[in-house]
This record gives C-alpha cells, sequence and structure tokens, in this order.
C-alpha cells in the first residue's frame, strides 16, 4: 500500500483533475490549477491528484498541516486508469486513491465475495 493512500484520513476529500497536466508543473504550477481550475485551495486539506498526457505519471499535492506535499509516481508498465472527462473534477475515496496508486481499475473493483444483507 502506497504511503499517502495509507495516510489519507478516509474523511479526507480526494479530487482528480481531469484531462492531462503538464507534468513539468511543481509546487508553484499544480496549486495554480487547483485554484483557478478546479476552484479549491491548495491549502484545505484535500488531495488533489494530476495525470501527465501518457498515463504513467501521477503526481499528488496536498496540505499536510504544515506544508505543502508534492509526490509523483510513475508506473513501469501500464497507465493509470483516470476519467474520460477533459475538464473538471472527479472526487475519490481513499480506498479507490489507493487502488489508483497501485495501477487498479479504482472505477470496477472486484468484491471477492457479496456483501451480507442484514434481514
Amino acid at each position: 500500500m502506497s504511503l499517502v493512500a495509507s495516510t489519507v484520513a478516509g474523511n479526507t476529500r480526494v479530487w482528480l483533475a481531469a484531462g492531462s497536466t503538464d507534468m513539468r508543473k511543481g509546487f508553484t504550477g499544480l496549486s495554480a490549477l487547483v485554484q483557478n481550475v478546479l476552484a479549491s485551495s491548495p491549502l484545505c486539506g484535500e488531495v488533489f491528484v494530476f495525470r501527465g498526457r501518457r498515463g504513467d505519471l501521477l503526481k499528488l499535492l496536498w496540505w499536510d498541516g504544515t506544508g505543502l506535499c508534492l509526490l509523483a509516481k510513475r508506473l513501469e508498465r501500464g497507465r493509470f486508469i483516470w476519467p474520460k472527462a477533459q475538464s473538471g473534477r472527479v472526487s475519490l475515496s481513499a480506498a479507490q486513491l489507493s487502488m489508483l496508486l497501485e495501477g487498479i481499475d479504482w472505477r470496477h473493483p472486484v468484491r471477492t465475495a457479496e456483501f451480507l444483507r442484514e434481514m
């Protein structure tokens, strides 16, 4: 499990920035995208996830309470699953973020057993 995904509280909002992002951007450029494109504050405590054009590189930006954090992850094989939308944002749960960072299709996870239904 990813360090980031394991430290994200279950109630923390995680946002994917739809479309592709110029992966040359760092703290300043990604913070500007959060403010201008996603209409949020990079200091709000939420996690913002950006994907490069090729699909094998992600960058995550979040405020941990003392400073901005920036994480980059590149898959050696395969691509990160991303929404088809070209603009806007998509909300994920902490569990979906964990799957995304592992290269798993977070949109259609397969459960190994049916849920027990309460009678």
